[in-house]
Formats: C-alpha cells, structure tokens, sequence
C-alpha cells in the first residue's frame, strides 16, 4: 500500500513539474527590459540595378530574454515605396497584408530568420541613389525595435539581346546590362566610346563575325564585366569572381578587330579568336587588360594577333594559349596567379598542330607566377612551322642555351625557385582576391627593356623612361615624396 502512495504521489509530482515547465515556456513577458536580439543592426544589399531584383539577403532574430516575447506588429514603414520585400517566419509582409504581419511570438530561447530581397524603382539619377526602409518590431510591451534595410539603386539600361547588323556605336551614360549577348553580323561594325561600362547576365557575351572596335582612353577605359554588384561573401564582391560571363569570340571570318585601353575580367574565357587566315590581321589588342577568367585569358588558334602594353592575368587555363598562327607580342605582363585551383594553366602555352605553323615574337615581356614552370611550348606536328623568338623576357621558366629563339632572357630559373613571380608587385593577395600588376622597385624588370623594342607609352598611357624602360606592360613610377 505504502509502495502504491508512493507511486500516486510520484505521478502527481511528475505531472506537476510538466505543466509548470509548459506554462514557463508558454509565459510571455510585458516588460520593457526583456529585448529581441537580432544578428544585424543593418541589412545592406550594396549597389543594385533598379527594376532588377536582388539576391536575397537574410539575418536571424534570437530570444534570449529570459522570458517569452509577442510581437503584435512587425512591419515595413514605407509599406510599397521602397521596393524591399521581407518574409519573416514564414509570413510575407506584401500588399496583401498591408505589409505587415501580427502576433509573431519567439519564446525564449528560440530564433526566426528573416529573408529580404529589393526590387526597387527607377530614380531617374546617373548616379546611385540610397534606398532606405525599416523593418519595425513592435513589442507587446511597448517597446519598439528596428533593423534598417538600405541599397544604393543606379539605373540602368537594359537589354535582352543586342544584334548589330549595320555599323554602330555604343556610348553609355549609365549602365548598360546584356541579358543574352550582344551579336556582330559578318560586315557590319561595332564600336564602343571611351567610359562606357556594359555590364553582361550569365552566359551572355559578344560574338564577333563582323568587327569589333573597342575605343578607350587612358583616361577613360572600356569595361566589359558581369551584372553582379553584389558580394558573394562581406570580402569577396562577384565582380572579383571569375566565370561572371561569357567573354568575347571572334568568329572564323572577323578581321580588323581592335581592343584600346579595354578592361575585361571575371569571364569564363576572356578573348576568343577562332580559327582564320593569318593573311590579316584578326585582332590587335593594345593598353588592356584581361583579368581573372575561368577558361584562358586569350585563346588564338591559326590567327594573326598582336598584343602591345597588355595585362593577361590569372586564368584556370593558359593566360595567352596560342595554337598556331602569327603572334607578336611587346610589352606584356603574363601573370599566372590563378588562387582557385592548384591544376591552373601557364603563364603563355604555345603550340602547332598539322597544317597549323606557328610563329610568335616576344618583345620586352614579363612572364611569371606561381609554379616554378609557366612556360610551355610543344611542337606537336613536325610537319609545320615552330618559330618562336623571345628578346629582353622575364620568364620563370628553367633557363636553356638556346641564342636562335632567344636572346636577353632574364631567366627566374634556376636561380629563384622560392619567392616565384610575387617580387615583381605591387599586391598579389589570393585571400582578397585583391592583385596590383604595377612593378615595384626592387622588381628586375624595372630598366630592363631593349630599347629598340620599347614603346613610348605604358598600359596606362605614361610615358617609358627612353633609356631604362621596364620590361612589361606598366613603367615603374618612383612615388613622388610628401
């Protein structure tokens, strides 16, 4: 008897401690000193296109008051007017529910994410303007707690898919985004004016079976880039993420092609020149640069293409491969620091194939990186031409007694096999994928050139040091003393 008591009195005790546990639980606290945490203070989607709508964005609401907290309003202040769109908890604040919601409860203890996107309306400025909304959370203790959203929206041009059957002219005065592509019909040519930026979608890109001129200054560059103006992580923005978008090909029958004082990165490959006569010229590519690709930087296979005060730099393939053809290039800087993959391509790749001769000129050029080899050259038909010839070249590579291709090499290797081809710039950061491609002082190239190969002008337009100029495509500038 005594043990069923005890039982009884077990069970009671037992039932007892749940129900206080559940009404503890299921308690919600009036007091102003009981607070929401959230993980953000701000949610800042960076600088957007109007009329395109965002990534999403997201952040997380915790309960750790002590005690359970309503929310009989959780709301957007300017309703409709700015463009953001929230879902919090599985509510969608829209036109619907006047863009706000009611009794939110997070018990102590627990946390809700909260998702918001931005579409927002055009403003009509050249320049980004800041779009501004708070998501307010009304306590049922009165109290009022916010969390600011805010963009900068610009403006923008927006095309789906651009053909050009007859000569004309790109001049941009905002952005210009490209869905699909921008494509060039055989005979007819395009042109794009000095500060134009075109901003191309996934997978869009130009195709070239006409020409193609790109006009930049050294004061006013043509960049040709992707969409994404946002951040993939808070350090790393998508404009410095290679594979943005598709590049530039030049078809089989596209001659005369011209890239001045042009700035092309983050692409899958960057130039593409398909296979055509080396009777004309297919491209000539001057002061530009071609940075960070997911393919090559610059592919020519049986085509006649000249580089002069160029920038190729870090690519999952090769920086310049070239297969076959007529190549020249004057004062480059090949630069294989590719951060996303060890298995990277070479600084230059050269080769031919059957019924493909080859024939490069290498003048007064920089060619490094990371491996201790970023040079390649096969000779894969003995049938066809292999003629190359490198003049007054940086080139990490193992050096060879060869004075018939080449003649002045400074040679990295064997003699430096530890700080690779860093030493020569300014910044090479693959955590920050941040690079400056500028000689520093203490770099070999600096005075190195052979004078009769040097151009006048570097690839930002200053003048070379007519004696001393640096091996290349930048002159090293000794800063001025404050």
């Amino acid at each position: 008897m005594n043990r069923l008591n005890n039982n009884i009195l077990f069970a009671f005790l037992l039932v007892t401690s749940i129900f206080w546990s559940c009404a503890d639980d299921d308690s919600f606290t009036l007091s102003s000193s009981n607070l929401l945490t959230m993980s953000v203070d701000t949610v800042n989607m960076d600088t957007v296109f109007s009329t395109v709508p965002t990534s999403t964005k997201t952040f997380w609401i915790y309960n750790q008051s002590g005690d359970g907290i309503r929310c009989p309003s959780v709301r957007l202040t300017r309703g409709n007017q700015s463009g953001f769109r929230v879902n919090i908890d599985g509510i969608y604040l829209g036109e619907s529910n006047g863009f706000q919601t009611s009794d939110i409860e997070i018990r102590d203890g627990d946390s809700i994410r909260v998702f918001v996107e931005l579409t927002s309306k055009r403003n009509g400025a050249l320049q980004p303007q800041l779009v501004e909304d708070l998501l307010l959370f009304s306590l049922e203790s009165g109290v009022e707690q916010r969390v600011t959203l805010q963009a900068h929206s610009w403006d923008a041009d927006i095309y789906d898919e651009i053909l050009i059957t007859d000569d004309q002219t790109i001049t941009t005065t905002r952005p210009m985004i490209i869905n699909k592509g921008i494509t060039v019909r055989e005979g007819a040519t395009l042109r794009i004016s000095s500060g134009s930026t075109l901003y191309f979608h996934s997978g869009a890109g130009i195709d070239v079976y006409g020409t193609l001129i790109s006009e930049g200054t050294a004061d006013k560059n043509v960049c040709l880039r992707g969409d994404r103006t946002d951040n993939m992580f808070d350090y790393l923005p998508y404009d410095l993420v290679s594979g943005q978008w598709k590049g530039i090909v030049f078809h089989d029958k596209s001659f005369g092609n011209q890239l001045l004082y042009t700035d092309i990165h983050s692409t899958m490959d960057g130039v593409v020149c398909d296979s055509s006569s080396v009777q004309n010229i297919k491209l000539t590519v001057d002061n530009s640069t071609i940075h960070n690709c997911q393919g090559d930087g610059l592919r020519s296979t049986a085509s006649k293409i000249i580089l002069r005060n160029t920038q190729i730099t870090n690519t999952l393939g090769h920086c310049l491969n070239i297969i076959g053809g007529d190549a020249e290039v004057q004062h480059c800087t090949l630069a294989q620091f590719y951060p996303f993959d060890a298995d990277r391509g070479k600084a230059l790749n050269i080769f031919n194939e059957v019924n493909n001769p080859l024939s490069i000129k290498c003048y007064n050029s920089l060619i490094t990186g990371y491996a201790e080899d970023v040079l390649n050259g096969d000779r894969k038909s003995e049938d066809a031409a292999f003629d190359y010839f490198f003049d007054t070249c940086i080139m990490r590579t193992p050096s060879v007694e060869d004075t018939t291709h080449y003649n002045a090499v400074i040679w990295e290797l064997p003699e430096d096999t530890v700080t690779a081809g860093e030493k020569h710039f300014v910044l090479v950061d693959g955590d920050t994928q941040h690079y400056d491609f500028h000689l520093v002082e203490s770099s070999t190239a600096v005075g190195k050139a052979n004078p009769l190969y040097a151009l006048p002008l570097d690839r930002e337009g200053r003048e070379r040091n007519k004696d001393a100029a640096c091996i290349g495509a930048y002159e090293y500038i000794k800063p001025k003393k404050e």
